[in-house]
């Protein structure tokens, strides 16, 4: 674990919070939320375990930043998602994060499904769900109208997401 077990939820909860909040309010988590963050988790691993800490710190948010990038780089996933995922493994650490970010990619796809039927979009989406996944047998990249550029696709707040998904870890860890 990054931080000691008393109160260890509690700062990266807030950050989940705050993140998810904005993500929510307007589709966007900032700078001045995330660079923070991350240098925060690192700081306060250091402080309260050392090195080992702060190992644990970078390890986790270098964890969080590699595995997201290459959806970055796709236009499947926010630059501000990114750097969130980066500042909860600072946080986190590396063992924590892999279970935050698999709820949280668990309710991100039921996010997904309640807004495609909500918005009556379930054919056009299974359309480009078949594109997304001929492309990737193919090798190739996906047409730009399947990225976050197209205004036109349902966007899932993959920020909220993560929010949920570190409050709910933390409410379980507390409760264990």
């Amino acid at each position: 674990m990054a931080i000691a077990k008393e109160g260890a939820f509690i700062l990266p909860a807030v950050l989940a919070i705050a993140g998810g909040w904005t993500d929510w309010r307007s589709r966007r988590i900032p700078n001045w939320l995330t660079v923070p963050g991350l240098l925060l988790g690192i700081a306060i691993n250091s402080w309260l375990r050392g090195w080992p800490g702060t190992k644990d710190s970078l390890l986790g948010a270098g964890l969080g930043l590699a595995l997201l990038l290459p959806f970055v780089l796709l236009r499947s996933l926010g630059a501000g998602d990114w750097k969130f995922v980066g500042a909860l493994g600072a946080f986190l650490g590396p063992q924590n994060l892999l279970t935050v970010l698999l709820l949280g990619i668990l309710v991100n796809g039921l996010m997904a499904a309640l807004m495609v039927v909500w918005k009556k979009r379930v054919r056009e989406t299974a359309r480009n769900l078949a594109r997304m996944l001929a492309a990737l047998l193919t090798m190739h990249l996906p047409a730009p109208d399947l990225t976050l550029d197209n205004p036109d696709l349902v966007k899932v707040p993959f920020g909220v997401a993560i929010a949920v998904a570190v409050i709910l870890y933390a409410g379980r860890q507390v409760v264990a």
